[in-house]
């Protein structure tokens, strides 16, 4: 194996996802919330915290010293932080408030740290950890496979270089040399690039427009989120009476929050879904964000009495985005040579969104029953959630609200977690609550909604 092909550098959508990080300041996370209504097993939990450190998990960005060189991972020799144990008891009421409170810290998949394991006992007698990490290291199926190696210990080694183990000189010569070869490839994202800023120009005159607001516009906006549960028996159930699926009936309540949350298209009433697909098929496939992205609609008037319809165009656009690559994720090889003013063009051509109101939805599926196992004993509830870190008033508004559901089946529980601000409303995380608590009405669903 040659020099250069250890080098682990990060994938092009990968390296975007980091630049749009350090352009817009706006830092994408994902939460796991654990609760144990039994006494945790600290020794357990300080193996599991370990393990993950040393696990992909674990590592972190490190810069080219090339400005158009691409970046690379590597891994510390040691956890980013201790296991931060809170001393001082909550009330259980307070559960996603302390969760929330954690989306705060500081993250960075750079300079670190990069995740955080807390402990936070509840004034009941149960007891609260929370893993939160960003996003720009690992999608919701890394993440999973970083949590279920670190239970089971099966940790994998990723190979990567301690951080700074390459002289400048040694840096220099490789990072010039991957840039040359990637040249051919940047130069057809170049013209795949200016045929798409054409033909979006208009939406980039309206991004214009919308920066020349008032300072007010760079406040940061707290973005409500909640997570319902509802068992996995009776979710299925309510689907096949329905004519779909488990998955379907997530489109379903999904599209039918979203016209609770005013994201119907003007244009015809619709939802538009934008759906992650994994593409990992190899535990060797170390990418960060191996996905795609699905783009669905769905009318959210029949989901309630027929799923047939939804079920089906979920599967054609599930297929369709496997096969055919977005043209927006065609520019990403051009990523390393552009300024950070044009990195930020970049996010405009990305999200926005102009009258679609897309709808963010994550399904993780079934998952192991290791990932409630934090500390080698089963947890009684577990919240699987995306978060949003730094959103400004600018940002919001350019993407008219936003509404972000990420789903998956653990402990016989299916868990939907729901991020969503809406334009003008009153964004609490009471009125999201209600919102989520009646879409599951409306289905015939019982949910207990944290």
């Amino acid at each position: 194996m040659t020099t250069e092909t250890r080098e682990h550098r990060l994938e092009f959508f990968d390296q975007t996802a980091f630049e749009l990080m350090r352009a817009t300041g706006r830092g994408q996370l994902m939460q796991a919330v654990w609760v144990y209504e039994h006494p945790v097993d600290y020794e357990g939990l300080r193996r599991f915290h370990r393990n993950i450190s040393d696990s992909l998990g674990g590592r972190r960005i490190e810069r080219s010293p090339l400005p158009f060189g691409r970046p690379r991972w590597v891994q510390p020799s040691h956890a980013p932080s201790e296991i931060q144990i809170n001393e001082t008891p909550r009330p259980r009421d307070e559960l996603m408030d302390w969760a929330d409170e954690l989306a705060t810290l500081p993250i960075d998949p750079e300079h670190g740290p990069t995740w955080y394991l807390v402990v936070q006992p509840l004034t009941d007698g149960a007891t609260a950890i929370s893993m939160v990490a960003s996003h720009v290291i690992g999608d919701g199926t890394a993440a999973g496979l970083a949590i279920f190696e670190a239970v089971t210990g099966n940790v994998r080694d990723g190979g990567y270089d301690r951080p700074g183990s390459r002289t400048r000189r040694q840096a220099l010569v490789a990072d010039a040399r991957q840039a040359l070869r990637d040249l051919p490839e940047a130069r057809r994202a170049l013209v795949k690039g200016a045929k798409l800023v054409w033909s979006k120009r208009r939406d980039f005159a309206q991004a214009r427009k919308a920066r020349a607001g008032g300072e007010s516009k760079d406040e940061i906006v707290h973005v409500p989120s909640v997570a319902a549960f509802v068992d996995i028996a009776e979710w299925d159930s309510r689907a096949e009476s329905l004519g779909g699926n488990g998955y379907s009936l997530l489109v379903g309540v999904t599209a039918k929050l979203a016209e609770r949350l005013g994201r119907r298209r003007k244009s015809d009433g619709a939802v538009t879904l934008v759906i992650a697909i994994n593409l990992r098929e190899s535990l060797e496939d170390d990418r960060a964000l191996a996905m795609a992205f699905a783009n669905a609609t769905v009318d959210p008037d029949k989901v309630t009495v027929d799923l047939t319809e939804a079920r089906a165009v979920v599967r054609e656009s599930r297929q369709m985005a496997k096969e055919q690559t977005d043209p927006a994720m065609e520019l990403f090889p051009l990523m390393p040579w552009l300024p950070q003013a044009a990195v930020k063009g970049v996010a405009e051509l990305l999200f926005s969104y102009s009258e679609d109101l897309p709808v963010s939805c994550s399904n993780l599926g079934d998952l192991p029953p290791q990932i409630a196992q934090v500390d080698s004993t089963t947890a009684e509830k577990v919240v699987l959630r995306a978060l949003d870190q730094n959103v400004t008033r600018r940002e919001i508004e350019r993407s008219h609200g936003q509404l972000v559901v990420v789903s998956a089946r653990v402990n016989g529980k299916v868990v939907i977690s729901v991020e969503a601000y809406e334009i003008g409303a009153e964004n609490t995380k009471q009125r999201l609550r209600d919102l989520v608590d009646g879409t599951l009405t409306e289905f015939g669903l019982n949910g207990v909604i944290e």
